[in-house]
């Protein structure tokens, strides 16, 4: 726990009184008041996280962890657990949606086995923080120990820092692992005591009676484990996974950098939800890039109190929706720092 508390003692406030100087800046430029919206807000909470009067944005990384799942042998899902380790080779490929997103926004994607369920063939893109061949089945017992869930925040810290010393300006979260709605819903109706039913999607596609059989499986998950909601990593070490663990890690990292953090979709999501159980002050530091299709998402976004940027009813995951998200936080900065003042484009100011 030494490195998540080294961690957590960094984390500060924003930096309020920059904040209102941006507004101020924002309120001479060639606009009227408020007339670009959120990306006005964007560039106010940059400055704010940064410390950063006039902040830039240059280099952008998206984290793609990759873990798998034991419950996956309850049937949950409409792909086999081999897709993971299969799509891990697709990223480093650069064939996955993600990798297309984020090249079009000028991200570097990088892509980590945190928990795949095989040995993966070593390639030199590849960023290998393997804890364990994947969970264990939760419906059978706890998805991992609890050092295996401190292990896993750790690893996440590790891994942006490793990366943070290349250069990073702001950071977006994805992840890869077939079973991790079902652990993701979980970990939401323990937080937020909002109904299975309520919070559990389809996935990766099941059909009505896979998804019951699913819901099922959650439910008997949580009442054999007893997650202790007070306590956010006896939760991931219950009913988690490996990449929310890790996602939780690089948001806690990001926030002691203070680092922008741009986060995904559902899975995403419940990291997000750890981390600000863990430490709610990482909250002001978290933009949510867009609201998933499935519908525990809007359920962590609202107990968070995160308004997404966008609706595409997305539910890809790999950090595709950070990718979009990323693009819009850069174009607001840059709204900022590049736009004319009435000043300076001797353009009259409003009258009165």
């Amino acid at each position: 726990m030494k490195k998540i508390n080294d961690t957590l003692k960094k984390i500060t406030e924003l930096n309020y009184n920059l904040m209102e100087k941006a507004q101020d800046n924002l309120d001479n430029l060639t606009k009227p008041l408020g007339s670009l919206g959120r990306l006005e807000e964007l560039a106010k909470l940059v400055v704010g996280i940064t410390g950063r009067e006039r902040p830039s944005i240059k280099n952008k990384v998206i984290f793609t962890l990759a873990a798998d799942h034991g419950v996956t042998a309850e049937g949950i899902s409409a792909y086999p657990k081999e897709v993971t380790s299969q799509m891990v080779y697709n990223f480093l490929n650069t064939g996955a949606g993600i990798n297309v997103l984020a090249r079009h926004a000028g991200i570097r994607v990088v892509v980590v086995d945190i928990g795949v369920a095989c040995d993966l063939k070593p390639d030199p893109k590849l960023v290998v923080k393997k804890i364990n061949y994947g969970t264990q089945n939760m419906a059978k017992s706890a998805a991992m120990t609890r050092d295996e869930a401190v292990k896993s925040i750790e690893t996440g810290i590790d891994i942006f820092e490793e990366e943070f010393a290349r250069g990073i300006d702001i950071v977006g979260t994805g992840e890869m692992g077939i079973g991790n709605t079902s652990a993701s819903s979980a970990i939401t109706a323990c937080f937020t005591n909002v109904a299975i039913e309520d919070i559990t999607g389809k996935g990766a596609g099941l059909d009505d009676k896979g998804l019951l059989g699913k819901i099922k499986v959650i439910e008997k998950s949580l009442a054999l484990n007893s997650p202790d909601a007070n306590d956010p990593i006896d939760v991931l070490a219950k009913v988690g996974g490996f990449e929310i663990g890790g996602i939780a890690g690089i948001i806690l990292a990001a926030a002691a950098k203070k680092v922008p953090i741009v986060i995904d979709g559902f899975i995403s999501g419940a990291g997000a939800l750890v981390a600000y159980k863990i430490e709610p002050k990482v909250k002001e530091y978290m933009v949510a890039s867009h609201c998933s299709v499935e519908s525990g998402h809007k359920i962590i976004l609202e107990h968070i109190g995160l308004k997404p940027l966008l609706d595409l009813n997305l539910r890809l995951g790999e950090g595709t929706g950070a990718a979009l998200g990323i693009n819009l936080v850069e174009a607001a900065v840059k709204i900022l720092t590049e736009m004319a003042t009435f000043k300076s484009a001797n353009v009259s100011e409003r009258i009165g």
